[in-house]
């Protein structure tokens, strides 16, 4: 460390009035001081060199990289933090101190993650690309690290039976993690994959062959912009370095059209453009992205590099003051304006660094009052306004060279729209508050959200704003609209196909508007999943959905293989495609919420039978089978009944066959119920665990016997004993509505047999009548009603009509049918309850499967999506609704007084 011994140097009160400074100004460091007791030690005596020794073995000895990782981080970070204060530390050395650090923290992941999967492998064909100030040396005090992941298929290490592309992924989201999470220890780097090639639809990996297609093809300017700074920093190094040795061309073009040179001068001026904070220094001014602040110098030398950079290779530097100085060493700017930009350069990272290590955020703003003066005297100022003169003298020499590189080329400049057209057709359109609203509009294109970062994307919406901003006017509360479309841009990962889309089509607009504003869950879904919407442009997709088995089909259709991590991402897809054109049906009121019910519970079932098929399979290769036996899935609640809601869990029940003391056949082989057990496990988490395309459902087994404490598959035998011998009558009610959902004639015919054995026993009139009883009030007690509209838990509501069934199935041995509403119109054929029940039932079902929608909290309810539920539930307006469904409460209660002899209290 010889060569930089000059830079530790300070003299000790500087370090002890450092250390002084951040306990007084900076919670984070005051904290992280607190905890490391040693270090506050040798650096309160200027020992700098011992100092960075110590934050280098912080993590050793722990084995768990990332926590090993978040020691090195908090120790590093504390030490540059206090001999930056104490100006021992050049703001270069710190920034590249940060980078060196990330290089390490990115490439032990990456080693940390491969050899979970495949022990002592190297991680050759593994490759971390620094992007960014990463790739530049320049990582600022909090800073995210922006890498692309790329991998060889040929040399990745994985297991023998995984694929190249699935392995990778799973290297990547592991790497995340290992970087990200946030644990006691803190976090090692916020890690952001934006850059990566078509981000809005690429893996978090990359293979070498498709992002070499993309940077060759399809990749855009801003991209050659990024990768001025980029750098193989992790992985396998050699490989990462003849990747950018390969598209040097790309990055260094030897001469660039016009439409080139036209889209930098673009990308520059609209530094300016979007900015819409404080132009001087004040409380929120943006160092980064403000007038004359960071993104001005860093463009401003990138923005040269690229148009000269192709013909002369002395300009390629990654560093932003290299660039700069080797810049002014080919004549291309002033050695002044070199040394000018370069100074400032220095000085607004150390103010960002100051603002950062307040809390350890990610933050570029400037406070005002009292946060202001903590961030100016942690830094050494005298207060906040030293602070602002200071950043105001920086700011204004470096906005003057600014304002001439938008112009750079001469004749190739864009002039930047006034924003005066746009706040025109927003006045036209009936807007209150046109102003305002033009500088809403006019920041989702600033940068700041995800989905609208390339210039693809960008491109794309500019397209369908005219009919974007037509179709928010036209909805029935436009201020909604705009908030619903807004949070849609911001959580959406990409959303360039559905611009694209609804430039194609505009006359889906409407439609796009109702779901944002009408269904807060459609509307999270297509967050998730902006490519949902595709699907509507077929008319087909406002179709109910046939029956199981050929959804079932569908989901095996299209590039099935043999594979079971895509196999449960193609049900994903299908699933969720299906379950979203449904809640459009609903929404839409194409069809009666009651048959959009039964569509929801079809493809659930598909889904399940096709997740226990594949499960079921993966599970048997290891294992084998048991010969003549078999696992079934028991659909209860509403699933048994065939109708869901899209909030609906799935109640499900493992029943196997044959003799319980059989054994599999395979490699592995196990006894038939820990198989059977392992199997129904591995199912569930089929239906249930995220993948790649999200969750589908939440399975509900506390129906099995013994309920939690019981095993999670049993055999035929054991669910008959137990169901006759001691079940409780609130399982022998869940009985009425058992289904089997999957298995051969021969098991579905016994599990059906037990059944009926089951629920055609004679019971005891009065103890049934007491478990009824004791049971609905319990439920009572413990879970309270949602709402003015809770179709459920309302006295009056579907339980206690539930409980007026079941009793009555279970008493008269009859209409013992699994869907409520053919058992009701059974029960009122039989004159065992009157006719009105059956719209009761109806009606509030249609409230409870539209309202899981349209009112999911059941409390605040916008008027448009009232309105539209009181349509889909057959009412004239939410208050005719309230009127049909208290008159409908009134209906059960009448007849629990009838059969039961209780007044039930009906709040109006």
């Amino acid at each position: 460390m010889s060569e930089h011994r000059q830079e530790y140097e300070a003299p000790l009160e500087a370090w002890r009035s450092a250390i002084a400074r951040a306990r007084a100004h900076s919670p984070y460091l005051c904290n992280a001081l607190d905890r490391q007791p040693e270090l506050e030690a040798l650096l309160a005596d200027g020992d700098a060199r011992s100092a960075l020794t110590f934050a280098a073995a912080a993590g050793d000895g722990v084995a768990e990289t990332g926590s090993a990782l978040r020691r090195e981080k908090q120790a590093l970070a504390t030490t540059l933090a206090i001999g930056d204060l104490a100006g021992a530390f050049p703001v270069g050395f710190v920034m590249q101190q940060l980078s060196d650090f990330a290089d390490r923290a990115l490439d032990r992941a990456i080693g940390s993650v491969i050899n979970k999967r495949v022990p002592d492998a190297e991680p050759k064909g593994f490759i971390g690309i620094a992007l960014g100030k990463h790739g530049a040396g320049e990582l600022n005090y909090s800073s995210d690290i922006d890498p692309i992941l790329l991998y060889d298929p040929d040399t990745l290490p994985r297991r023998d039976r995984d694929e190249p592309g699935e392995a990778a992924q799973r290297y990547a989201r592991g790497i995340v993690q290992t970087l990200s999470d946030a644990t006691a220890e803190g976090y090692v780097f916020r890690v952001d994959l934006r850059l990566r090639p078509a981000s809005e639809v690429s893996p978090l990996a990359i293979s070498l062959n498709a992002a070499l297609s993309h940077y060759e093809s399809s990749a855009l300017s801003w991209e050659r912009a990024a990768f001025i700074r980029a750098r193989a920093a992790a992985g396998d190094i050699a490989a990462g370095e003849s990747f950018l040795s390969a598209i040097n061309p790309f990055v260094w073009r030897r001469s660039l059209d016009f439409g080139a040179i036209e889209e930098i001068s673009r990308l520059t001026a609209r530094i300016r453009e979007t900015y819409q904070g404080p132009l001087t220094p004040s409380p929120d001014y943006n160092v980064k992205q403000g007038r004359g602040g960071i993104r001005e110098v860093e463009f401003f030398a990138q923005t040269h590099q690229l148009i000269r950079g192709g013909r002369d290779e002395s300009l390629r530097s990654r560093s932003t003051r290299g660039a700069l100085d080797s810049l002014a060493a080919a004549e291309v700017i002033t050695p002044e304006d070199a040394a000018m930009m370069g100074e400032s350069y220095d000085r607004l990272r150390i103010i960002e660094h100051r603002l950062q290590m307040v809390h350890d955020h990610q933050t570029h703003s400037l406070p005002g009052g009292d946060a202001l003066d903590n961030v100016a005297q942690l830094g050494g100022y005298s207060g906040g306004q030293a602070l602002l003169d200071d950043l105001t003298d920086i700011t204004n020499q470096v906005a003057a060279r600014f304002d001439r590189l938008i112009d750079v080329e001469p004749g190739n400049s864009s002039a930047a729209p006034t924003g005066g057209a746009l706040r025109n057709d927003i006045a036209q359109l009936g807007f209150d508050d046109p102003d305002a609203l033009a500088r809403r509009v006019a920041s989702w294109t600033d940068g700041h959200i995800r989905s609208l970062k390339s210039g693809a994307a960008i491109a794309a919406f500019d397209a369908i704003s005219p009919a974007l901003l037509e179709a928010l006017a036209s909805a029935p509360d436009p201020q909604r609209a705009i908030l619903r479309w807004e949070n849609f841009l911001e959580r959406a990962s990409s959303a360039i196909n559905l611009f694209r889309l609804l430039e194609a089509r505009p006359g889906l607009f409407d439609r796009l508007i109702r779901i944002l504003t009408l269904a807060d869950p459609l509307a999270d879904d297509l967050c998730d999943r902006p490519d949902l919407f595709d699907a509507l442009v077929d008319q087909s997709a406002l179709d109910l959905p046939s029956d199981v088995a050929a959804i079932a089909a569908e989901i095996g259709r299209d590039d099935m293989r043999a594979d079971y991590e895509f196999t449960l991402d193609r049900i994903r897809i299908v699933t969720g495609e299906k379950r979203f054109a449904l809640g459009v049906q609903l929404i839409e009121n194409i069809h009666d919420p009651l048959d959009v019910a039964a569509g929801l519970a079809r493809v659930a079932e598909a889904a399940l039978c096709k997740a226990a098929l594949a499960a079921a399979e993966e599970f048997a290769v290891k294992h084998g089978r048991i010969p003549g036996s078999e696992l079934s899935i028991v659909g209860l609640g509403r699933l048994g009944g065939g109708r869901l809601t899209h909030m609906s869990d799935l109640d499900i029940v493992y029943i196997f066959s044959g003799r319980q003391d059989a054994e599999s056949d395979g490699e592995r082989p196990l006894g038939a119920s820990l198989y059977y057990n392992r199997l129904a496990q591995r199912i569930s988490a089929a239906v249930s665990v995220p993948t790649a395309q999200g969750a589908l459902y939440e399975v509900d087994t506390r129906l099995r016997p013994q309920g939690a404490q019981g095993p999670l598959a049993v055999s035929i035998e054991s669910f008959a004993k137990y169901q006759r011998e001691d079940a409780w009558t609130w399982e022998h009610m869940a009985l009425t509505r058992a289904r089997v959902l999957t298995g051969s004639p021969a098991i579905c015919s016994g599990i059906e047999s037990v059944f009926a054995d089951v629920l055609a026993v004679e019971r005891d009139e009065t103890k049934l009548r007491e478990d009824v009883l004791a049971m609905r009030q319990q439920m009572a007690d413990h879970k309270k009603p949602n709402g003015p509209l809770d179709a459920k838990l309302l006295r009056g509501a579907l339980v206690d009509l539930e409980f007026l069934i079941h009793y009555l199935q279970l008493k008269e041995r009859a209409a013992l049918i699994p869907d409520l509403g053919l058992a009701v119109r059974e029960l009122v054929r039989l004159d065992l309850l009157p006719d009105a029940l059956i719209a009761a039932h109806d009606m509030m079902t249609r409230l409870l499967v539209a309202g899981r929608l349209l009112a999911p909290g059941q409390q605040q309810v916008s008027p448009s999506a009232a309105a539209q539920l009181a349509q889909l539930c057959g009412c004239r307006d939410p208050n005719d609704l309230s009127r049909v469904f208290t008159a409908a409460r009134h209906d059960v209660a009448d007849s629990w007084h009838r059969i039961f002899g209780i007044e039930l209290e009906i709040d109006p």
